[in-house]
């Protein structure tokens, strides 16, 4: 014998070596098993996103924008939206997650399904077009966001508010704290404009903060051009007024 491995113990060895150390390093750096981790319940002022928009809606009340996993996009692009599978639900999906943009088109729900739904679906409770779906009808008749503003006296008017106010009525509701956007006044402005208020679940749907983590790979599917002088969509400034824009005649 002279102590040398045979050549297919040898080749054995050598994937072994690159197996693990490809496992070390991708283990390293990703959740167990790849799986999100949190899902963020993103509902929308209409008023807000048609002043981004350029389009008109006379919906009195928030709207669902989606149900957003933490990690992933796009994650199956060979799963395609298909509304029959829906029909049950799809009453309940114009009223309450309507396109504002395109009200009797599917465009809006084929895109959220693509982009995120794919990712949800990595989960057995959401692993379906139906569950993905009818979970954030669910959860956003749950967690009523016009029932927790109206009661605390925060109602769209010409009015102003501070973030504070928008924010402990919110977080005295569900325990947990929101992430608030607005759309920002462009130079010299002095008043921001309430947008989008994500409420944040893990994987059982049980609350838990939006602070954002190191895995947090997804990102605000709201328009960010800015329009009028105005910035784009992003969290809202502490310091400074809040307008939430009344339904225009």
């Amino acid at each position: 014998m002279n102590g040398l491995a045979p050549p297919g113990n040898m080749r054995f060895i050598a994937f072994a070596v690159i197996f693990s150390a490809g496992y070390l390093c991708s283990s390293a750096f990703t959740h167990p098993r790849g799986e999100w981790t949190k899902l963020i319940l993103t509902q929308h002022w209409p008023q807000t996103f048609c002043k981004m928009e350029h389009c008109k809606t006379d919906f009195s009340y928030w709207t669902l924008h989606g149900l957003w996993p933490n990690t992933g996009v796009r994650c199956n692009t060979s799963w395609h939206f298909n509304a029959s599978l829906i029909e049950d639900i799809l009453p309940e999906m114009e009223k309450f997650w309507p396109d504002l943009l395109e009200p009797s088109s599917p465009k809006f729900w084929n895109y959220e399904w693509t982009k995120h739904g794919t990712c949800a679906a990595k989960s057995e409770s959401l692993n379906s077009e139906h569950k993905y779906f009818g979970k954030a009808l669910e959860l956003y008749h749950k967690f009523d966001l016009n029932s927790v503003l109206l009661k605390n006296q925060i109602v769209p008017s010409e009015k102003h508010y501070t973030l504070e106010d928008v924010e402990e009525a919110i977080t005295s509701a569900y325990g947990v704290k929101p992430k608030i956007q607005c759309v920002h006044p462009g130079m010299g402005g002095q008043v921001q404009i309430l947008g989008q208020i994500e409420i944040c679940v893990d994987r059982d749907f049980q609350l838990m903060g939006c602070e954002k983590s190191s895995e947090d790979a997804w990102s605000s599917d709201f328009p960010t051009v800015p329009v009028s002088g105005q910035s784009g969509l992003s969290v809202c400034d502490h310091s400074m007024p809040v307008y939430y824009p009344p339904v225009q005649a």
